[in-house]
């Protein structure tokens, strides 16, 4: 095989990096370094430089070493084999394993949270906060988008606040049927100061009152089915953009403090599904694709 041919050759195999030393290590042999072709002390000389200017690889280089705390599959305090942990038989004749069996959830619980539409940033209170002309569109979209996807939903929860509630009332008129249900734990608030801080967003509301009760919002929505629960559910809750961030760090064990990182778009969707062993997935993040380009807010 010619030189040419084999320079080639090892192109296609190793790369440039390969290359560079086959090539380097043919040209010393053949003299072109200065050396006399019988030297061989110096031309190995020669090659171990052209070696040590190879960056080192190593598999554990390239690979990110895994960081926080492993899964924990009782992150909603209802992991069957933890619930059964202490627990005693009633009678001498049950059987643990059937006990345990018919206490495992079935189902699969998903979860889609909407952020509110554009509203009047200028309101003076919450009853003067309402959507905007484009707010209102927006929600138009969402409640369209949301029966296009042909789910079988369960119920309509809406945060208390005149944003949400607006938006939820327009989402459900493309849902008829639907239960219609308000909940005051689900308004906007501070969850849980940010990490890194920001100097130009200081709310008003002290965090840890306003952490207490969206946490107690996510703990009450947000968990594996009921082992009573046959079928697979699908449940739509219109809250804020604060309150969606701080469910899906914690649903997915990322750390909480870090919501702020993320950005939604009004009308939103959201969508975390929860299967019976406790494993949690977060299907989309913020999907507003569905309205054109120019519809896009995220006041």
């Amino acid at each position: 095989m010619s030189y040419r041919k084999t320079l080639k050759l090892i192109c296609g195999f190793a790369g440039g990096s390969a290359v560079l030393v086959f090539a380097a290590a043919s040209a010393d042999s053949r003299g072109y370094f200065g050396e006399r072709r019988g030297d061989a002390a110096s031309r190995w000389s020669r090659f171990a430089v052209l070696q040590a200017a190879q960056p080192a690889w190593t598999p554990a280089s390239h690979t990110p070493a895994p960081t926080g705390h492993s899964w924990d599959f009782n992150w909603d305090k209802r992991d069957p084999s933890a619930l059964s942990n202490g627990k005693k038989k009633e009678t001498a004749t049950e059987d643990p394993s059937s006990e345990q069996d018919n206490g495992k959830p079935k189902a699969t619980r998903n979860i889609l949270l909407i952020r509110h539409s554009q509203y009047n940033l200028s309101g003076a209170s919450d009853k003067e906060r309402i959507l905007t002309p484009l707010g209102r569109e927006q929600a138009e979209f969402t409640g369209k988008r949301l029966a296009e996807l042909g789910l079988k939903y369960d119920v309509l929860i809406h945060s208390s606040m005149a944003r949400a509630t607006e938006t939820a009332h327009i989402i459900s008129k493309h849902l008829p049927g639907v239960e219609l249900l308000s909940c005051d734990l689900l308004r906007e608030g501070a969850p849980i100061e940010p990490v890194p801080p920001v100097t130009h967003w200081k709310p008003d509301a002290v965090y840890h009152e306003d952490g207490a009760r969206i946490e107690a919002a996510f703990r009450r929505y947000i968990h594996r089915a009921d082992p009573k629960q046959k079928e697979d559910s699908y449940e739509i809750i219109v809250c804020h953009a604060n309150v969606i961030r701080y469910f899906v760090c914690r649903a997915l064990q990322f750390p909480p403090e870090g919501w702020l990182r993320i950005g939604l778009n009004n009308g939103s969707i959201t969508w975390l599904t929860i299967r019976p062993s406790g494993r949690v997935a977060l299907r989309t993040l913020g999907d507003a694709g569905f309205m054109p380009p120019d519809k896009l807010t995220r006041t």
